[in-house]
């Protein structure tokens, strides 16, 4: 079902049961983002804050769960829009043996045409109030992180033509305000809206962009869509809703945006104009992207409808919010991926922990020796996936939204230093653990069985569940070991998580090698490092931090077949530093509020009319940040 506007979604949510309204005031600075973090990691509903200090009332948290990003696509389950898709192009591809076939395919034509944007003639209700001296701080931006640069629009949905061949794109990259008419636009390199952008570099001309806040929601999900550069956004929104999008003409630039979206914020990028200093942000892997030098956008107009509301999120420590976006963007694209590329392919997870990019679990129907390696490849040479860090190839058999039961397969079908495949090539640019910037290792684990042809003589492959070690005598012996977590191997998965006390060159690499050689952790498979900081106790804490901070070239150690014949793989997550790793880029810190934040908003959570009374999520994560600010000093411990 289509929204016909955003408050058309607000009160679906609220019929439903998914929206708590906060009439009380709640400043926009820091306070809304802690509201929402302990609301997001505690499966509560969306937020709708009235009273912002400005005009307009800001809606947040939103998207925060699978009901409201199926509420909002206006699906009961995320895989219908890939049984959509499937059966479409099985229509459409299947061939025609007759007239009477090729005929009754333009019904199923007539829809496709259906679905096309449509532009709209007058204005529309996006334009209901036309400032033409517009000043975007009247609007609720919020700053989201203690160390963040500066408010940030978090939810822009941007829209910029390729001056060669009149193709829309319509992405969404972060916005800095930095004066009433300046924000920065943080496109990256990779991004298509940045390849525009270079196009009009060359021909020395002035770039329109147009933005879009609110709507149906479909509009914000299909900005974040992985589609290719020559699919417009607004034909896969038109394929969700079942009704075209109607797009209007901008005021001060010849873009078109969406009639019913609640703002539109108009302007241009002057490619000649020295870029501004944007950043740092709180980004979505939990850790601060750090500030970076990106284009200005001149606001020259904003319009907006007359009962407008701010649609805003924050992104951080997972789980949060975009975690759901990327939730939608796993099951709506698996149908592409295996009609186009992979047939192979039966599934696709992409786990939290991993946010988005550092891990991929997939599924495939293996034929043939090499089947796994075969996907590996296609996979990191396929549009985003090229971001991919860590790619876990299974069986057809094996649930992979079953983690636990994936690890079990895991430790049960890979030998190390034969199933894991290490390469390298172009890496999200907001992956901070690369030794160079956005170019880095990636790593694929074959948990697959192994045919004939692909077995390794000197591997045994055996169940884990009876390995025990002594933990005590372990610490006792090497003292630099500050927790060992082998709760996993009581589960018969050969994975042991350390959080150890870097204090020299090498010492992770050579730590793993003696304690591959010790009692117990001879027969384990994986050992993976974190600092001694890290709550190693935790699964979950572990993963997202190995995952954030291996640079698997640089940071997977393998360790051939002991006489036991097991091969090892040793897992750097700990932090890179100059002094112990020669890693020469500066290392964020990780993503907490502060102190006077959480006090203030403990403080006045009961006059909030929040229900139950949350403690900050903040909290848990205290002893990883090692100072204030969004870098963490070389000299820090």
């Amino acid at each position: 079902m289509p929204y016909k506007n955003l408050q058309h979604f607000i009160d679906a949510l609220e019929k439903a049961g998914e929206l708590i309204r906060v009439k009380e005031y709640v400043n926009p600075a820091l306070e809304i983002t802690e509201i929402a973090d302990r609301y997001i990691k505690n499966n509560k509903p969306a937020l709708l804050f009235e009273n912002t200090g400005t005009a307009f009332p800001l809606l947040i948290n939103a998207l925060g769960s699978y009901k409201r990003m199926c509420i909002a696509l206006g699906v009961n389950e995320l895989d219908d829009i890939a049984n959509d898709i499937e059966k479409l192009f099985k229509k459409l591809a299947t061939p025609k043996n007759g007239i009477l076939e090729k005929i009754m395919m333009l019904p199923e034509l007539g829809k496709v045409a259906s679905w096309m944007p449509k532009i709209k003639n007058g204005k529309g209700d996006c334009q209901q109030v036309i400032n033409l001296n517009p000043d975007i701080t009247k609007l609720p931006v919020m700053k989201c992180w203690p160390a963040d640069g500066g408010n940030f629009l978090t939810l822009p949905i941007i829209h910029t033509i390729d001056p060669e061949t009149n193709i829309r794109n319509v992405g969404m990259y972060r916005m800095q305000a930095f004066s009433p008419t300046v924000t920065g636009m943080h496109w990256h390199k990779h991004k298509v809206s940045a390849g525009h952008f270079n196009k009009y570099k060359k021909l020395k001309k002035r770039m329109p962009v147009s933005v879009a806040l609110g709507g149906d929601p479909v509009y914000t999900y299909c900005a974040t869509a992985p589609l290719p550069p020559n699919v417009d956004e607004y034909l896969l929104a038109g394929f969700i809703r079942k009704k075209k999008v109607e797009l209007v003409k901008c005021v001060t630039n010849d873009l078109h945006v969406p009639a019913d979206a609640d703002f539109i914020i108009e302007g241009y990028v002057d490619p000649d104009e020295e870029f501004i200093l944007e950043g740092p942000f709180g980004d979505h892997t939990g850790y601060y992207s750090l500030a970076d030098y990106y284009p200005k956008f001149h606001i020259t107009c904003i319009t907006h409808k007359k009962n407008a509301v701010y649609p805003s999120t924050i992104v951080g420590i997972p789980p949060q919010e975009d975690a759901w976006i990327g939730k939608a963007t796993e099951r709506i694209f698996i149908a592409p991926i295996k009609l186009t590329m992979l047939p192979e392919v039966e599934d696709m997870e992409l786990p939290i922990e991993g946010v988005f990019h550092n891990l991929t679990i997939v599924k495939i129907k293996k034929e043939f020796a090499g089947h796994a390696q075969k996907v590996m490849n296609a996979m990191w040479g396929a549009g985003q996936m090229m971001f991919n860090k860590i790619l876990v190839v299974c069986d057809a058999q094996v649930d992979i939204h079953n983690y636990e039961a994936v690890a079990k397969y895991l430790s049960e079908h890979v030998d190390p230093v034969h199933d894991i495949y290490l390469s390298s090539g172009p890496m999200d640019v907001l992956d901070h653990s690369c030794s160079k910037f956005s170019f880095g290792g990636k790593m694929c684990i074959d948990v697959t069985k192994k045919l004939e042809e692909e077995m390794n003589s000197d591997a045994v492959m055996q169940r884990n569940s009876d390995i025990e070690i002594d933990k005590n005598i372990l610490k006792e012996k090497y003292p630099e070991i500050h927790f060992i977590n082998d709760d996993l191997l009581k589960k018969g998965i050969s994975v042991v998580a350390i959080a150890v006390k870097k204090n020299r060159k090498d010492h992770i690499c050579e730590l793993n090698k003696k304690l591959f050689a010790e009692e117990g952790l001879n027969k384990v498979k994986f050992i993976i490092y974190v600092d001694h900081i890290v709550e190693a106790n935790d699964i979950a804490v572990v993963t997202w931090n190995f995952a954030n901070n291996i640079d698997p070239k640089r940071d997977i150690y393998l360790l051939s077949h002991n006489e036991f014949g097991i091969s090892h793989c040793g897992i750097d997550g700990t932090r890179k530093t100059k002094q112990f790793d020669n890693f020469n880029r500066p290392w964020p810190n990780v993503i907490i509020m502060n102190d006077k934040t959480i006090a203030d908003i403990d403080k006045k959570w009961a006059q909030l009319n929040l229900g139950e009374f949350i403690s900050s999520p903040s909290l848990k994560f205290k002893k990883q940040v090692l100072n204030e600010g969004a870098v963490v000093l070389e000299n820090e411990e």
